[in-house]
């Protein structure tokens, strides 16, 4: 009795320790994920000097009126940053950009000098816990869906009932726009969407981030890190899904997504595409790098996305 009750003993230190292991692992790499704060997997951004095809989109944003607008997120209660600029000639056109993971609005110049030189007024946010927005936490769209809801409402309301809107995003922004194409109660006034390089779901992007910079397996540890992020911040990895979110929009939406995206890899935008039930259109762009398709090859870019708009943002 007494070496069954060791054995015992030992067993449930050993699972105790291993589940100490595992949660402290957790912590850490929530951290990592979830926590704002720098990464050191992210490339610093390159400075955008005269000669770069960007630098007349960053000296028109420097010097672009801005109004700054302020919004209270869906859940949490925290306040929210954005900026909103002017088309040159007044219309009731609008897009509504979304940024990436740690970006925030003022690193979507490029996307809102496309839409200002096509004639549209555009709004900026900051997403939770990025730029000037409260939040400690990154949400990777999920909770943001709904901020973002409420930014369009709040479009309509300064600018009328009769706005036209339309969503765009890149990235966590891209994945964004999805969730947000899935929500019942958007807007009749946002007329399509436009997503660039955005993920299927949270669970699988970090999942395949786990093993290609830390060579770990998905299970148990993304999971873990789901389940602190269920705790502390009200969602869960596996629920934020933009595949599961597009299959309930019936929008137009236009897919775009780099031939060689090795951050949110390629072959994410297949399952996605084929799951929207609304008009929809898909452009892969050559090249490599994430979320790099505009930079690399902006005439096609903006001929295709000017003709999506023509076609559905009458």
């Amino acid at each position: 009795m007494k070496k069954r009750n060791k054995i015992l003993i030992a067993c449930t230190s050993v699972v105790a320790v291993m589940a100490a292991g595992l949660f402290g692992a957790g912590m850490y790499f929530y951290k990592v994920a979830v926590v704002p704060a720098p990464k050191s997997f992210l490339s610093k951004p390159e400075k955008i000097k005269p000669g770069n095809k960007l630098y007349p989109a960053q000296e028109w944003y420097k010097h672009a009126e801005k109004q700054r607008w302020h919004e209270i997120s869906a859940t949490r209660h925290l306040k929210l940053d954005a900026n909103y600029i002017k088309a040159a000639k007044p219309t009731k056109k609008t897009i509504v950009i979304a940024h990436g993971f740690m970006g925030d609005k003022d690193k979507m110049f490029s996307y809102a000098y496309l839409f200002h030189n096509l004639g549209y007024n555009v709004l900026l946010p900051d997403a939770r816990g990025h730029g000037d927005s409260q939040g400690k936490y990154i949400g990777y769209g999920w909770p943001d869906r709904l901020d973002y809801v409420k930014w369009i409402k709040q479009v309509i309301a300064k600018n009328g009932q009769d706005s036209k809107i339309v969503m765009f995003g890149t990235s966590m922004g891209g994945a964004t726009t999805m969730m947000v194409s899935g929500v019942k109660d958007v807007p009749k006034q946002v007329k399509a969407y436009i997503e660039d390089c955005g993920y299927t779901d949270v669970y699988s992007e970090i999942a395949y981030q786990a093993k290609q910079l830390y060579h770990l397996p998905n299970w148990p540890l993304v999971n873990i890190v789901s389940m602190i992020t269920d705790v502390k911040d009200g969602y869960s990895f596996k629920e934020a899904s933009a595949l599961k979110q597009v299959k309930k929009n019936r929008r137009p939406m236009l897919f775009i997504h780099g031939a060689h995206d090795h951050f949110v890899p390629t072959r994410m935008v297949y399952p996605l595409y084929k799951a929207d039930r609304g008009p929809k259109q898909l452009l892969i762009v050559p090249g490599r790098g994430h979320a790099r398709s505009y930079q690399n090859h902006p005439e096609l870019y903006t001929k295709t996305v000017k003709q999506f708009l023509g076609r559905y943002f009458k």
